[in-house]
Order: structure tokens, then C-alpha cells, then sequence
């Protein structure tokens, strides 16, 4: 599974901020032809496209390049994707994904550019309406191209008509959960809301913890300071590495001696904790 910490979106008719990707860090950088590119630019944009990926591929973003395209009820949409295709970029993400069928519509723009590129497209949904939420289960698993999925929360409680966003987060809570429980159930990343405080740190820090909590991978980054806290948060600490080494030591070594279960620094240990110390010492050696 591929796992995204930062995934950093600008807006892509702003190429002085697309040209700073190369030195960000960002385990995704996004390049966004949806709500960040005006209407008005966006054929322009799309045609500028191939130029601009050259231009970061020679600074050295040799791979998480992806396009946002316009959603999948747009007349955008095929265009967009046929652009995405012939720039040659690792993937595209889907915004406001609602069905199986969306998905499979980009697939096979995308399908016919992959002999030629000899690699598969990537592909990453963002799940931002109600309906969308409902179907995550069967997008989740539609297509192996599909490598993560995002939570819109902005757009998901606009579309509630009503939800009122709060600090802790309580009207996006079902949908945040579903979301990353169909991510993992698929085995693909998850990747948790933006914070539209882009000078909060505290906030960030608070949306990111909650978010881990729950399972998430990463996070949405709306700058590049957002990206140096997402990686930092969903990274494990060095305690969280110690321990789970200490751990992994500890039950291999019960192990040897016909135990599974055993007594660890006060806790009980069996088969699930350990499964998950292994998980974190992986995730240190990334």
C-alpha cells in the first residue's frame, strides 16, 4: 500500500507555485485544474500542462505528480483527463467522486497512454458529497489503478445543506470514519481534510491527530508549512518506533519459546499489537 503523508495542491495557472514542487517535500504534489484554476483560464491551463511537467521533471519531482481534474459531471472532465494522459503525469485525482461509473469513465480515458508511457496511471478519488460517502465502499474497490481516496469536508458539509463545521468536527464524523474504514478495507491510502486555517498550526496539529486516530495516512495541505507538519504527524515518533521494537523483540523472543501471549511493560500483548508495532517500524524505514 502506498502511503501518502502530505498531499500539497496549488492552483495549476499559478506556475509560481507549481514550480516551488520540486523542493516542498510533499509525498503528493497536486496540480488543480478544478475549484483553484478559475473558469476562464482553464483551457489554457490544460494546453500549458505537458511544458510545466517537463519543467518539474528536469528540477528533479521525478514521482507524486498528480493533476486535479474538474469533476466528473463537467464538461471538463474527458478533456482534462486526455491532457492528464498526454502530459505524461503519475496520476490524476478524481474531485467530488460519486459513482463506479465516474471512475470507470477516466479509466478508460487514461487505459489507451498507459502502453505507450509503459506504467499505469494512478489514480486518487476524493469522496466530498453525501452521495459519494454512500457509494465509497464499491469506488473503493472498483479499479486497481485506485491507490487513495480523500475526504472533501468543505464540500461534504455544504452538501448536507445545513451542517454547521465545528472545531471538533462531529457533522463530518460519520463520513470521515466510512471513508477511511472503505480505504483500508481496500487496502489504498486515506487521506483526511484540509484546514482552511492555513496559519493555525495548533488547529492543524489538533484536525491531524484526530485524523490519525481514526487511521487516516495523511493529510490535505493547503501550503507548503502544512507539509512539514503532515509529515511530521503522520510519520511514527521515536517512541513509537522504540517501543514497537522493544515489542517485536519481546513477542519473537516469547515466540521462540511456544508463547503467544504475553506481558510487555504492563499491557498484554497477542497477535493484533504486534501486527501493528511491525506496521509502525515499517513506516520508519520508508
Amino acid at each position: 500500500m502506498e502511503i501518502i503523508r502530505s498531499w500539497l495542491i496549488a492552483p495549476a495557472n499559478r506556475p509560481e507555485y507549481i514550480y516551488k514542487f520540486a523542493t516542498l517535500g510533499a509525498d503528493c504534489s497536486v496540480m488543480d485544474l478544478e475549484d483553484g484554476t478559475p473558469e476562464p483560464y482553464k483551457n489554457a491551463t490544460r494546453d500549458n500542462l505537458p511544458a510545466m511537467v517537463t519543467r518539474l521533471r528536469s528540477e528533479g519531482l521525478v514521482k507524486g505528480l498528480y493533476l486535479r481534474v474538474n469533476h466528473p459531471r463537467t464538461e471538463h472532465y474527458p478533456r482534462d483527463l486526455a491532457a492528464a494522459a498526454a502530459a505524461g503525469v503519475d496520476g490524476v485525482c478524481i474531485p467530488k467522486l460519486n459513482t463506479v461509473a465516474e471512475l470507470h469513465a477516466a479509466v478508460q480515458v487514461l487505459a489507451p497512454a498507459e502502453d505507450k508511457l509503459q506504467r499505469r496511471f494512478k489514480i486518487i478519488g476524493g469522496i466530498e458529497s453525501a452521495l459519494g460517502v454512500l457509494n465509497v465502499s464499491e469506488i473503493a474497490f472498483a479499479d486497481p489503478r485506485l491507490i487513495g481516496l480523500y475526504f472533501g469536508g468543505e464540500d461534504f458539509a455544504t452538501d448536507l445543506l445545513g451542517a454547521r463545521r465545528t472545531r471538533e468536527g462531529l457533522e463530518v464524523l460519520y463520513a470521515r470514519s466510512r471513508i477511511v474504514l472503505a480505504a483500508k478495507a481496500a487496502r489504498i491510502c486515506a487521506i483526511d481534510q484540509g484546514v482552511l486555517e492555513i496559519h493555525d498550526d495548533e488547529r492543524f496539529r489538533y484536525d491531524s491527530e484526530q485524523a490519525r486516530n481514526l487511521g487516516y495516512d495523511g493529510k490535505v495541505c493547503l501550503n507548503p508549512k502544512q507539509v512539514v507538519l503532515a509529515n511530521e504527524l503522520f510519520s511514527p515518533t521515536k517512541e513509537e518506533v522504540a517501543f514497537s521494537r522493544r515489542l517485536v523483540e519481546a513477542s519473537r523472543a516469547a515466540e521462540a519459546r511456544g508463547i503467544g501471549t504475553i506481558a510487555f511493560e504492563g499491557m498484554m500483548v497477542d497477535g493484533p499489537l504486534l501486527k501493528r508495532s511491525e506496521h509502525i517500524i515499517a513506516m520508519a524505514s520508508k
